[in-house]
């Protein structure tokens, strides 16, 4: 029998592997340096995407089209698209963190501008798979054990007060636990060999630096995962509105990393409203089921903090860069 779930999510799937192998097929085929228009530019047409999205989660929860059924409270086609909204600028916000990771990790390692795009592009469609699978099993656990929902808003208050104290300034490369995995099993080269992340060298295979960058990328996508998660579903339940707004979040990663490479000392407080961002999603789950916040006051909410730091930060860079002046 036809599904038009299975189908939707067969068919979403595809327009994502299709635009992936566009994007490296196609534009990015060679090695090359990206530069601030060209990653500004598709920046916007990765959050272009996403918003038009909206367009096809209004369709579906509203006029429900061959019994689209997601097994979950049903939600007017207004409710699904202001859930999916909200959840995309959460995540999308929240993938700012790890970008300053990622930085990190590049300047750690001395990655090549040249290969750092080829990185970022591996290291984004392992998250892809990751995350799939951390939200299938979130979602899992929410309907099996309702009081899950306590533990996933601890973490995230948990997550914020780390976020505040920790001030990481650099990456300790050999001794983060998955370099010491891979070091164990491979040889690793003495440099950069092109964009390989394997060589063959005197018979015997060994990784190359930039295969440590990629697994220190997948690494740390999974411990901010562990961030984001838990908080979409503080925003929704519904598991195609958690996997969509995820990976559009995520396949702009790439194109806003180059963007804000070179900004970040501009962008200082970012990072401290991230802090707030949490727990304030921390105790919007923890409170759901006595207090319940509406997802409309969630995104004034999450669009007010993130202005807060984004114009003090600004100001910031401009009083500092005039005082230098």
């Amino acid at each position: 029998m036809f599904s038009i779930t299975l189908f939707v999510w067969v068919a979403f799937i595809a327009f994502i592997m299709f635009v992936v192998a566009l994007d490296l097929g196609v534009f990015h085929r060679r090695a090359r340096i990206i530069g601030l228009r060209e990653a500004l530019s598709w920046t916007l047409v990765w959050i272009a995407l996403a918003l038009l999205f909206i367009i096809c989660i209004y369709f579906l929860y509203e006029f429900n089209p061959a019994g689209w059924d997601m097994d979950t409270a049903q939600l007017s086609g207004r409710e699904a698209a202001l859930q999916y909204l909200v959840g995309y600028i959460l995540e999308k916000s929240l993938s700012v963190d790890n970008i300053f990771v990622i930085a990190l990790v590049f300047s750690s390692l001395s990655v090549p501008a040249a290969q750092q795009h080829r990185v970022l592009f591996w290291g984004i469609l392992g998250a892809i798979v990751l995350r799939g699978i951390m939200i299938l099993t979130g979602a899992a656990l929410i309907a099996e054990f309702d009081w899950i929902v306590y533990v996933f808003g601890t973490i995230l208050l948990y997550s914020a007060a780390k976020m505040l104290t920790l001030r990481q300034e650099t990456v300790d490369v050999e001794e983060h636990i998955a370099v010491r995995l891979v070091r164990r099993f491979y040889p690793v080269t003495s440099g950069y060999r092109g964009k390989n992340f394997f060589v063959v060298e005197g018979g015997v295979k060994k990784v190359t630096p930039l295969f440590l960058a990629l697994i220190l990328v997948e690494a740390s996508d999974v411990t901010f995962a562990v961030d984001s998660i838990p908080a979409i579903f503080a925003v929704t339940r519904d598991p195609f509105i958690v996997f969509t707004s995820n990976i559009f979040a995520i396949l702009g990663l790439r194109s806003l990393f180059f963007v804000l490479a070179g900004m970040m000392d501009r962008f200082r407080y970012l990072r401290t409203s991230l802090v707030f961002l949490l727990a304030y999603i921390g105790v919007k789950m923890l409170l759901q089921h006595h207090y319940p916040i509406p997802n409309i006051i969630s995104l004034a909410v999450i669009g007010g903090i993130l202005t807060v730091g984004v114009l003090a930060s600004l100001i910031t860079s401009k009083n500092v860069r005039s005082q230098r002046g």
